[in-house]
């Protein structure tokens, strides 16, 4: 049983990669300081370890084919005050920049040193941002536009599944249709609609469809027109 003494920052991972893992364990345990105080490769694992308050969570982005981003205020909300670096292979900078919208302290990719990552690790756990220049320049350049345009704003707020909602309506799609292409229930599909309307400030959704034209959301998806003509699907406004 190992020791932990009363200034190690205990640290949580969570990966679905077995051999990462063990390395990534036993990387952190002969860091003076650092011990690991669980380890998850799961949501379910995750949620239930989170709540025996870790200092530092270590999250990768992918876990089998679940994006862990989409329960990251969960984990935190369980963790009561664990600080999250997240740990991935990704370069994408939206998606580093979602993460850390949704809470994470920091983004840290794996091909980075064992030397970076104690440092990230602490910075974090002091409660500093560990963020790269590219993510800094992109988040100071979003911040920009989002400033001159506030309906840039909203839209900022919309989560990958929800944009890909406000496409399918776009398309003329049916609640019960949206959600058999996202492989989602028909009550999802709803409770996505709700959180839509409500952040993109419009109460139905023909006003929904509008909007989503006006600011390229979802494109016009025309009939096969007869010779000379130009038809446009018309849509009911009912939820």
């Amino acid at each position: 049983m190992v020791n932990i003494g009363t200034s190690d920052i205990r640290v949580f991972l969570i990966d679905d990669h077995e051999m990462f893992l063990t390395g990534l364990c036993s990387l952190i345990q002969n860091e003076p300081g650092l011990i690991v105080a669980g380890q998850a490769v799961n949501r379910a694992e995750a949620i239930d370890v989170a709540r025996y308050g870790p200092d530092v969570i270590l999250l990768d982005i992918a876990l089998g084919n679940v994006n862990s981003l989409d329960f990251l205020p969960d984990l935190i909300q369980a963790a009561k005050g664990a600080r999250v670096l997240v740990l991935t292979g990704f370069t994408d900078p939206e998606l580093h920049l979602r993460a850390v919208r949704l809470g994470a302290m920091g983004v840290l990719l794996k091909t980075e040193s064992a030397s970076r990552l104690f440092t990230a690790i602490r910075k974090v756990h002091s409660g500093e941002l560990w963020l790269t220049r590219s993510m800094m320049a992109t988040m100071i350049a979003q911040a920009n536009i989002l400033h001159r345009d506030p309906e840039a704003a909203k839209m900022a707020t919309l989560t990958s599944r929800e944009r890909d909602v406000i496409a399918l309506v776009g398309q003329g799609r049916k609640n019960k249709q949206i959600g058999e292409a996202l492989f989602i229930s028909e009550k999802t599909v709803g409770h996505y609609m709700t959180s839509i309307f409500d952040k993109l400030g419009v109460t139905d959704r023909l006003e929904l469809l509008i909007y989503a034209y006006q600011h390229k959301l979802a494109e016009i998806v025309p009939h096969s027109p007869a010779a000379g003509q130009t038809n446009v699907k018309t849509f009911s406004p009912r939820r």
